[in-house]
């Protein structure tokens, strides 16, 4: 008896602090474990319920728009040029900024206020104003939802045009067009899900991080298409006979199925299988799709596609791609008008700096008859019932010059985006001050815009999540609030 106790007295002297430190930590991991495991067994249970799964078609509640087009135009679009009407401006131009006298912005001082080059006019039977840079566009404003107070958490291009697309300023994030994707699922399998259509004067700021897929399974990212750069690779060689290819993808699928079953985490790999599976079925629907002879002339010359502007016949070309995409219900279409920036401000997209007014001459033609034509064409042929457009740009501009040019600096603090088609009624939501400087009324964020925007989709935002780094992740990060107003 008096051995067992001395033996148990030992053990207890051996408890060292590092060796109870050591054994809590190995508690502590089988807790870890156990909490995995129920988490595991939760999901399953989940998943074998009745519930809501991503890609499948099925929405959180009813769905008013099936598929987005998501006009975009980089360089940063000045909203009281083209779409918000600001008579201060007019009356007081050339007089200082009222209260921001010496205002310092992004590249440095700045003049008097500014008025627009152009008058605004009234369209519609609203009545709405908008720039007379922009005839083509004014048959639509009654039909339009515009965003006037919007504003943004940077005033740089490539973190604007980022947090404009993705919800979030520094890349790694998918985008909109990703989450669509992975909620929705594919309607058309011979077709990618989401399409980025680059503009022929180059991609946007900070490229194909734009239309990432980020931490999302990568089949969720865009396939990039355009009229002036078809898919490449689509036809094989004349010498591959079809049996010689077809057991040639056979035995490729084997492998592959093979490999990703060894390696389950890998979606990279998967999403690479994936697609090369859609390649082999694009080899057919791709070349039909782009084939844009099959249209008729009176739709060509709607659009302007033959036009003597050869940037306005590339964009135009891009947007009756656009419509033939959305009519094979592609559910995500990302359609730029204008690049990066270039050595010369304003020369290849909306980057204004030093001569606004020569620069928006460029601009406006290029746009305007284009992508009124592709509303025209999408509500004509009853498309429009059942899509959702946005217009988008990464943020405003100064409603003064730039000390010692024509131009404006940015201004991420008040700019315009808008909406139109399913689900959502014309009107104008919020606005920025008399001069066009700062969202004052209805102050609308990125989230919120997305979060009116998933609701049209049939999802509640919130809800709408992968798990990441130990957070459950969403598009309108932890913000947002879905804008009712501007719902039909």
């Amino acid at each position: 008896m008096a051995a067992r106790n001395s033996s148990r007295l030992s053990n207890l002297c051996l408890l060292t602090r590092r060796r109870v430190l050591g054994q809590a930590t190995t508690g502590a991991g089988s807790l870890a474990l156990m909490n995995l495991l129920a988490r595991d067994s939760r999901a399953q249970d989940d998943e074998s319920a009745d519930t809501w799964q991503p890609g499948s078609g099925r929405t959180h509640h009813v769905a008013r728009a099936k598929r987005v087009l998501q006009i975009f135009c980089p360089g940063a679009a000045s909203h009281m040029d083209l779409w918000e009407h600001k008579p201060a401006l007019e009356k007081r131009n050339g007089q200082p900024l009222p209260g921001e006298e010496n205002l310092v912005s992004f590249q440095g001082k700045n003049g008097n206020l500014m008025k627009s080059p152009w008058p605004f006019a009234a369209a519609g039977e609203s009545g709405k104003r908008i720039s007379t840079m922009l005839p083509h566009m004014a048959a639509h404003v009654d039909d339009i939802a515009f965003f006037h107070g919007m504003h943004s958490k940077t005033n740089t291009h490539g973190p604007g045009c980022v947090f404009m697309n993705s919800g979030h300023a520094s890349e790694g994030f998918p985008s909109a067009g990703s989450w669509t994707s992975y909620a929705l699922g594919s309607e058309n399998e011979n077709l990618p899900a989401y399409v980025a259509i680059t503009d022929i004067r180059g991609e946007p700021p900070n490229g194909k991080a734009n239309w990432t897929n980020g931490f999302l399974p990568a089949r969720h990212q865009a396939i990039m298409m355009s009229n002036q750069q078809p898919i490449r690779n689509l036809q094989r060689p004349q010498q591959i006979t079809d049996g010689t290819e077809i057991e040639s993808r056979r035995l490729l699928q084997q492998f592959n199925t093979a490999y990703a079953d060894t390696y389950p985490g890998e979606s990279e790999l998967r999403a690479r299988v994936a697609a090369y599976e859609l390649a082999g079925r694009m080899q057919l629907s791709a070349p039909d799709v782009a084939d844009l002879s099959r249209e008729s002339d009176v739709i060509h010359e709607l659009y302007g596609t033959r036009d003597g502007n050869s940037l306005k016949a590339a964009y135009a070309r891009n947007c009756l791609l656009a419509r033939r995409l959305l009519q094979r219900d592609v559910r995500y279409v990302s359609l730029y008008c204008a690049s990066r920036a270039s050595g010369v401000d304003g020369l290849l997209n909306w980057d204004a700096h030093k001569s606004l007014k020569s620069d928006y001459e460029r601009h406006c033609p290029i746009f305007d008859q284009p992508t009124a034509a592709l509303l025209t064409d999408l509500k004509q042929s009853g498309l429009l019932n059942d899509t959702l457009v946005l217009w988008t740009t990464e943020f405003g501009r100064m409603p003064t010059h730039q000390a010692g040019t024509a131009g404006r600096d940015h201004n991420p603090d008040g700019f315009t985006c808008w909406m139109m088609g399913a689900g959502i009624k014309g009107c104008s939501h919020g606005a920025t001050d008399e001069f066009g400087r700062r969202a004052e009324q209805n102050p609308t964020t990125v989230w919120d815009f997305y979060a009116t925007v998933m609701h049209v989709l049939g999802f509640d935002h919130e809800r709408l999540t992968w798990y990441h780094n130990g957070l459950d992740r969403r598009l309108t990060d932890v913000h947002g609030s879905v804008i009712s107003e501007v719902l039909a």
